[in-house]
């Protein structure tokens, strides 16, 4: 035997003795189960657009939204000139806005003056602009999924962790919301003011982190962050789409999400052992969970 092969030899061993006495020194740290998340049935929450006819109110599209059954909606939102935490509307309607530069009633006379560029036949275009807290105020009985889209290098990022804290504290709602964003560190900057108290969800990185995790053999070193895991069913090279995946979360008392459009998909989904659905499409994922 060579001393090359004596070196990697030795090396490997010493390795599958530190994964041993890892394996039996550290022990896997589930979440602690948020009120938020607990359903007793798959839960469906709706990603609701801005309604086709902008004569109807957008606070109303969300009543005929909840009134189909959901259980919550998922929203993006972002910090205006003057500190209102606003629902971002769609972008092709309100397609020459910086929230950030605008007042919340700035945005509201501009929606209306594109609104009106556009041959609407509406007269109040700006029902179409809300804010986080008319959502929240509306449908105190309902999960809203937060995601803070404001980069957290820019000035309006670095409030709106502390803006949102504070929100759901005056309107008592901490406990039936799930806080999330694309920016992990938006998420953890959240959390040094709820300090676990409210239900997270996780970024992009910390979704990543997770699955490489599963899927090495040092999964049980992994620590999650977050409370709910909202999933595609596969993102570049990571097929989340899997059984062994979700039970690896859920074994960390991880709720599972999955994003879906169509109800094709929706089969092999249910059969995982997932929690919830988040839909553009409530009325036929409904229609297919009441169905199954």
């Amino acid at each position: 035997m060579g001393r090359k092969t004596k070196v990697a030899l030795t090396v490997g061993a010493a390795s599958v003795a530190a994964w041993a006495a890892s394996k039996v020194v550290v022990k896997p740290e589930p979440r602690t189960e948020k009120k938020a998340l607990q359903f007793s049935e798959i839960a469906v929450v709706a990603d609701v657009h801005i309604a086709e006819d902008s004569s109807v109110h957008l606070l109303s599209s969300y009543t005929n939204v909840a009134d189909l059954g959901v259980h919550g909606f998922a929203v993006d939102v972002q910090l205006t000139k003057d500190e209102e935490i606003l629902l971002v509307p769609s972008t092709d309607l309100l397609y020459s806005i910086e929230i950030a530069d605008y007042t919340l009633a700035e945005i509201k006379d501009e929606y209306e003056m594109d609104a009106e560029q556009l041959d609407s036949s509406t007269t109040d275009s700006s029902s179409q602009i809300i804010s986080l807290r008319e959502l929240l105020v509306k449908f105190p009985q309902l999960l809203i999924i937060i995601s803070m889209s404001d980069s957290p290098d820019t000035y309006e990022g670095s409030l709106i962790p502390s803006k949102l804290w504070r929100l759901l504290k005056e309107l008592d709602a901490a406990e039936r919301v799930v806080v999330t964003s694309i920016y992990d560190e938006q998420i953890d900057r959240f959390n040094l003011y709820a300090q676990n108290s409210v239900a997270l969800g996780a970024g992009s990185e910390e979704i990543k982190k997770a699955y490489v995790a599963y899927s090495s053999a040092f999964g049980h070193l992994y620590k999650p962050t977050a409370d709910l895991f909202c999933l595609p069913e596969k993102f570049g090279v990571f097929p989340f789409a899997s059984e062994g995946f979700v039970n690896f979360l859920k074994q960390l008392n991880i709720a599972v999400f999955y994003e879906v459009s169509e109800t094709s998909t929706m089969q092999k989904l249910t059969k995982l052992d997932i929690d919830g659905f988040i839909t553009s499409t409530p009325d036929k994922v409904l229609a297919y969970c009441n169905q199954n």
